[in-house]
């Protein structure tokens, strides 16, 4: 039985090591005068703003209030979005949106302050999209768009893209306390200087985890931010450095006949030295000017970025000795910017014209067979450079006093070189482009009401490697290259109704087509090119302020998805959800209180293409009540509060353990949900009256 409490005890000099900058978080807001806060939220009225009915914004004020396991929990507030796990916390989550099972984020865009967080050509899988690194509480609101409208995105923004952006500066400095069961323990200090004429906002923040496992996850995770900003009558600035350093252990999904015979327990692991370590340090800035008739706004950053991630997926299944154990590289350094210059050319026409680039320098992205974390061999190992450019202009047009357009043309161009490979003849070069328009057409009904119709072609990039392989480096087989480029074509009708402080209601019927879907291979743990898809859906959220106290919403998402083509193997797509439910309410009161109650239920979907083996349903519960005072917030979360044995992930593909036939057993592998765990946050503002 593990010694919780005496964990938690040992972690109390390291979490209160942020106090000793309380004297200077409080010194520094003594000095500095309050600015005027604007919230921006689900309330705001995005009639007469929004380009579809599934565009939307949330605010620091939503995300605070919502209890959440990980970071990553963050983009729930997306709705229809579901961020599970079945690996170690400081793994990338797992995504759904739409009928995609994105895996780590694929078709699914995400930035902050301008930086693409998707990762090309990762050496775990496309799109890779890690949101460890992020400071939940520094995060102001978060934009969010979905289906290919939008001509600020290009690569990966077929399902949708979130834009997060963080905080100038804080009301208040604040030192944040947490623990919990597991050996749960996260210290968070940050606050704001006024330097010359702009602010200096800082946060650190601390945070380990073991986990309910039968093995110690052993997280270990460092994250920092600083951030300087001006802001003048015409034009602001800022620059932010971001530095985040973790490593972990993984209990890794658990074949169902081991759980069932008793050899492994839910909660437990086959290899027990799977996990990995990983870092990311950017710089990144902005400068936004206004003059007049024209806004021109410009960014810049350049990111170093480091994963090294075992796993085991199949355990004996290739090689019955050593294991199947294997290592995941990627050492990259990427840098980047974009431009746009926004410019009225009348009392109801604004164009807009961008350009974006792209460069990812990636010095070691490989795969290598281990046993217990030692070397065996190198299945492929390669050093390669990817460059893309993006250009689009967009005009919006108020027709007349009913109708809004919104038309748009992107193109992007890619160039790929695998300039060293272990395999001669999978190096190479390879470039493509792509079009994109898009087009959103608006009615206006009424002062808070709206309908759309929106579409557009989009896209993802494959991994560039995979775009001059002739050598399959597995088998050693020939292997076709795959297309650089995948497009999408989709589009959706949809309404919108808001008013503001109160009510906000929007539905969404939607269509995508895909050339190409990107599916998980169990015994490689990455993805792979298979057929065109198609997809379609609804979508409903709801969100009703009942009256000071009180707020509840409702998001639900329905959609169906298929290959393109039939097959003797089946046209269902693995890992497809077909409904999303989620649904809480909200209580803040006069006298500081506060709860939140959440639910969130994805439903069962197919493991493999003929639909015979499915996955379970999932639900699960979270609860948060607080009270906040004028200098201290105290508050609990039980998350998973029923304590449910339902599942975050599943698959189904073939894996040996030690004494089962050499071709191994074709059985369903699962991550369950965290069992219930209750987690105590305090937070003190030095700057607060009391």
């Amino acid at each position: 039985m593990r010694e919780n409490a005496t964990k938690n005890c040992a972690l109390i000099p390291l979490l209160l090591i942020p106090l000793l900058l309380i004297p200077l978080l409080a010194h520094s807001h003594e000095e500095q005068e309050i600015a005027e806060i604007v919230v921006e939220g689900r309330w705001d009225p995005l009639v007469g703003m929004a380009i579809s009915a599934s565009q939307g914004v949330v605010g620091q004020e939503d995300l605070d209030l919502r209890p959440r396991l990980r970071t990553g929990d963050i983009l729930e507030v997306v709705p229809g979005l579901v961020m599970t796990q079945h690996s170690g916390t400081g793994k990338s989550n797992q995504m759904f949106l739409r009928g995609f099972n994105l895996d780590h984020g694929t078709d699914f865009a995400t930035s902050i302050d301008g930086m693409p967080i998707n990762i090309p050509t990762h050496g775990h899988g496309q799109g890779y999209t890690d949101l460890n690194f992020i400071i939940p509480e520094l995060v102001s609101k978060i934009e969010f768009t979905k289906g290919p409208y939008d001509t600020r995105v290009g690569d990966f923004s077929s399902a949708g893209a979130a834009f997060l952006t963080t905080e100038d500066r804080l009301e208040t400095p604040l030192v944040k306390l947490g623990l919990g069961e597991n050996g749960f323990g996260r210290a968070l200090a940050a606050g704001s200087f006024g330097v010359g004429n702009g602010d200096l906002l800082f946060g650190l923040q601390q945070h380990v985890y073991d986990g309910p496992w039968t093995i110690d996850e052993n997280l270990d995770a460092t994250t920092a931010m600083i951030r300087y900003s001006e802001s003048g009558a015409d034009s602001e600035w800022n620059v932010a450095f971001m530095a985040y350093d973790a490593d972990w252990q993984s209990a890794d999904q658990v074949p169902l006949r081991a759980v069932q015979d008793g050899s492994v327990s839910r909660l437990g692991t086959v290899d027990d030295t799977v996990g990995g370590a990983t870092s990311r340090y950017s710089l990144s800035g902005k400068w936004h000017g206004d003059f007049g008739e024209d806004d021109l706004t410009v960014r810049g950053y350049a990111i170093d970025y480091e994963l090294q991630l075992y796993s085991n997926f199949t355990y004996f299944l290739d090689n019955p000795v050593a294991g199947d154990q294997f290592l995941q590289v990627d050492d990259r350094q990427t840098y980047g910017g974009d431009i746009a210059w926004e410019r009225d050319l009348g009392a109801s026409l604004r164009q807009t014209v961008g350009a974006s680039i792209r460069i990812d320098d990636i010095g070691d992205v490989g795969l290598f067979r281990t046993s217990g974390r030692v070397p065996l061999d190198v299945v492929r190992q390669d050093v390669v450079d990817q460059r893309s450019l993006g250009l689009y202009y967009n005009v919006e047009t108020q027709w007349d006093s009913d109708w809004r357009i919104t038309a748009g043309l992107r193109a992007d161009a890619y160039d790929f070189d695998v300039t060293e490979s272990n395999i001669a003849q999978n190096e190479g070069s390879a470039d493509d482009w792509i079009l994109t328009p898009k087009l959103s057409v608006i009615r206006t009904l009424s002062d808070n009401a709206e309908a759309y119709f929106s579409a557009g072609r989009g896209f993802h990039s494959n991994d560039a490697r995979g775009t001059v392989t002739r050598i399959d480096p597995a088998s050693g087989e020939n292997a076709v290259p795959v297309d650089p480029l995948v497009a999408s074509v989709g589009g959706e009708f949809g309404y919108r109704y808001s008013i503001a402080n109160r009510v906000s209601v929007s539905a969404a019927l939607w269509y995508l087509e895909l050339d190409s879907e990107l599916l998980f291979v169990g015994d490689a743990g990455t993805t792979e090119a298979s057929r065109a898809s198609r997809r379609y859906g609804l979508e409903l959220p709801v969100y009703v302020r009942l009256n000071d106290q009180w707020m509840v919403d409702a998001e639900i998402a329905l959609s169906e998805s298929s290959f393109d083509d039939d097959s003797p193997d089946g046209n269902e797509i693995p890992g497809s959800l077909d409904r999303v439910l989620s649904a809480g309410i909200t209580g803040e009161f006069e006298n500081g209180m506060f709860a939140s109650l959440r639910v969130r239920h994805f439903g069962e979907r197919p493991l493999i293409e003929d639909n015979s083996v499915r996955s379970d349903p999932s639900t699960v519960w979270n609860l948060g009540l607080g009270y906040r005072g004028s200098a201290f917030e105290f508050r609990v979360e039980a998350l998973n509060l029923f304590d449910s044995e339902d599942d975050d992930i599943t698959y189904f593909y073939a894996s040996r353990l030690p004494g089962e036939p050499v071709g191994g057993v074709e059985d369903i592998h699962f991550h369950p949900i965290e069992p219930r765990t209750v987690r105590f946050f305090v937070t003190w503002r030095p700057g607060g009256d009391g």
